[in-house]
């Protein structure tokens, strides 16, 4: 795997040394900066001021159902790029394990067999925030690097990550890396993870209100052209010989427009050619689309992924995506 860069070429390669540093806030004077609301469990990223993206990670809570399906997964909210409204999804409904900016996969088996479900989160799964090995903030930038322990069945241990997300604004959109690395733990000596496009990978889901509202105006840009509201295009994992899995397998990138409150936003999802390989990608008209893999993790191999994200007010070309595209693979 060719080396990348920032999170992957050097925290990556040099956790023991990086992550483990104290956390660092911005002064004062930063164009970005960081409230972290540990009574609330949120960090939230702002930008002279406006806020940009809020990490939730409250503790699992297991006092009832409906606590224990509002904790089990740490997640991204984004902002509109202006401040003005979060534009992603939280707990609760269509289909209340989507939120914000996710990772996790369906079909999980480690150790001796074992399954689990870290994306629907059930028979006692759960990603669960340990800590912030960093937290940074300065005139370009925000990033933080955080903590996750993945659990199986009952609860038990298998897996570590570290996710560092990047969040800066250029041009009027707002970009946000998202870089991850993900071990076995506790003596485990293979995760195979697997899933399929609905259910599994780095996804991205737009708030609530699009699926209630304003879905059939939804529509997805690809490196084909612009789609029409309300079509979209996605893997078949029942029939393999389907002919759009040719055109939904391995693309370099994706990007949905959706529409929140009278007001147009795209999100434009791009996936590292370095991330495992074949990727398979799911669109849905309510807002939740990205893509997904197969791949083994053992204790000399751990899996390390790469996207980006760009949120932009209003429309986007395919001549942008692929300028971003092209930029993002070539490095910063």
């Amino acid at each position: 795997m060719k080396t990348l860069p920032n999170f992957r070429s050097f925290a990556l390669a040099a956790l023991s040394t990086v992550l483990v540093a104290p956390i660092s806030q911005a002064d004062e004077a930063a164009a970005y900066s960081w409230n972290n609301n540990e009574a609330e469990h949120y960090a939230e990223l702002s930008h002279n001021g406006s806020p940009l993206v809020r990490y939730m990670y409250t503790p699992l809570d297991e006092s009832s159902d409906e606590k224990r399906a509002e904790t089990y997964k740490p997640y991204l909210h984004v902002y509109s790029p202006d401040g003005s409204q979060i534009i992603t999804k939280g707990p609760g409904g269509l289909y209340p394990h989507h939120r914000g900016i996710y990772f996790g996969f369906n079909k999980i088996t480690y150790g001796d067999g074992k399954k689990c479900d870290t994306w629907h989160c059930t028979q006692g799964a759960y990603e669960q925030h340990q800590d912030f090995d960093s937290m940074e903030a300065d005139g370009d930038k925000g990033s933080f690097v955080s903590e996750i322990t993945w659990h199986g069945r009952g609860g038990e241990h298998f897996a570590n990550e570290h996710r560092k997300q990047t969040i800066s604004q250029k041009d009027g959109m707002t970009q946000i890396d998202f870089e991850s690395k993900l071990e076995c733990a506790n003596g485990i000596d293979k995760i195979n993870l697997d899933g399929d496009p609905q259910h599994a990978g780095v996804q991205f889901r737009a708030s609530q209100k699009v699926a209630d509202d304003t879905s059939g105006q939804t529509y997805y840009v690809r490196t084909d052209g612009k789609g029409k509201p309300g079509e979209t295009r996605n893997w078949n994992h029942r029939q393999k010989d389907d002919p759009m899995n040719g055109e939904t397998t391995n693309r370099p990138w994706l990007a949905m427009s959706m529409v929140i409150d009278g007001s147009r936003y795209t999100v434009l999802y791009l996936d590292h050619p370095d991330n495992p390989k074949p990727a398979r990608y799911s669109e849905r008209p309510y807002g939740r689309f990205g893509s997904y893999f197969v791949t083994d993790v053992t204790p000399d191999k751990p899996l390390e992924v790469e996207y980006r994200y760009f949120i932009k007010p209003g429309e986007m070309t395919v001549e942008e995506c692929q300028k971003l595209a092209d930029e993002f693979v070539g490095g910063r």
